[in-house]
């Protein structure tokens, strides 16, 4: 016997929260899952139902609604701005000096992984083995600091910034070393790390720091240090249904029940009357579950494939190129996806 189409939409929709579990969790959508009704994959419903709306977008974050998708395919997107859009991070460091408290290996540790800011589509990959970078592979920076007393502090201070001069090494004292002719290329683009403020080392009179460091081009799936994201993450869209109206004293234990801004009350003809305001502030806590004169009112879920992304940028580039970077990467693997199918039919 068929099942009432209105039925398979909701299972295939929408995932519903319970008081003791959450209900249709797995993708459902493959042809033959419910008799009598027609779930092939079609492209051009595909091309119909997908868009993406821009909600807010800065230079750091960005976030967005994608609509229209699997689970896979949005959890792919993220893996990606996570682990393959590439970055240019420190790889080798070469400490000429080092009198600090700070141990060679730790401070080359906290030096890879100060986010630096250059346009990693200018450079290439470098390859295994080469000892010496060049000026399209590689970015040099140095790092030359040393503490020494403030003759102009009075004897009586006692704190540090007046007492010692360069005390506080900061990720401003990195200074970029143009390689060949890489200070005509770039002409105006500052090189250098994003942040001036990232603490690296302290030091005390006599002591100081002599390093050089390069640069290369890396993907976050051999490193961390070498991810464009602070965050990438994704949610569905919560979606909150009345299942009669809610007035009153109930109304107002409603909007207590939910997040600030998600429940609104009207006041009809003297009547309070609750209404959903804007569900994608709820965090699906399931709080009016608790309440046994609520919890058969009420229908919370989550929209299956509204997906709501947020991304945050370490800077290196603006959020928005980051997510255009990601799906040109997916473009790409899909392609060499297909590619192999082409020849494997041929073989």
């Amino acid at each position: 016997m068929a099942v009432p189409r209105s039925r398979v939409d909701d299972i295939r929709n929408r995932i519903t929260l319970t008081e003791y579990g959450v209900q249709n969790v797995h993708t459902t959508d493959f042809p033959g899952n419910y008799p009598g009704y027609d779930d092939t994959w079609s492209q051009k419903r595909f091309e119909k139902n997908f868009r993406i709306n821009i909600i807010n977008m800065e230079d750091s974050t960005v976030e967005f609604d994608m609509i229209g998708i699997d689970c896979a395919i949005a959890n792919a997107f993220r893996r990606i701005l996570l682990a393959e859009v590439p970055t240019m991070a420190v790889e080798k460091v070469f400490i000429y000096n080092n009198t600090s408290i700070v141990q060679d290996e730790i401070l080359a540790h906290r030096l890879g992984l100060i986010p630096i800011k250059a346009d990693p589509r200018l450079f290439e990959y470098r390859n295994t083995g080469e000892e010496e970078g060049t000026e399209i592979d590689t970015i040099q920076l140095q790092l030359k600091v040393k503490c020494t007393r403030n003759p102009k502090a009075t004897k009586e201070s006692s704190d540090p910034r007046e007492l010692y001069v360069n005390h506080m090494v900061y990720s401003k004292h990195i200074k970029w070393i143009p390689i060949g002719n890489q200070a005509d290329n770039f002409g105006e683009a500052v090189i250098g790390p994003v942040h001036d403020d990232i603490l690296i080392a302290q030091l005390r009179p006599g002591q100081e720091l002599d390093i050089v460091m390069h640069c290369v081009k890396g993907v976050g799936k051999d490193h961390a240090k070498f991810s464009p994201v602070a965050t990438a993450s994704y949610r569905l869209l919560p979606e909150i249904t009345f299942l009669e109206p809610i007035e009153g004293e109930l109304a107002e234990k409603l909007k207590k029940c939910f997040s600030p801004g998600v429940i609104a009350i009207d006041d009809l003809e003297g009547k309070k009357l609750a209404r959903v305001a804007n569900a994608r502030l709820d965090t699906c806590s399931r709080e009016i579950l608790r309440h046994e004169e609520l919890k058969h009112k009420v229908k919370i879920g989550r929209v299956r494939d509204h997906f709501i992304f947020s991304v945050e940028s370490t800077g290196i580039l603006p959020a928005a190129v980051l997510v255009s970077e990601a799906m040109k990467v997916m473009m790409s693997k899909c392609q060499r996806f297909l590619n192999e199918l082409d020849l494997a039919q041929m073989e």
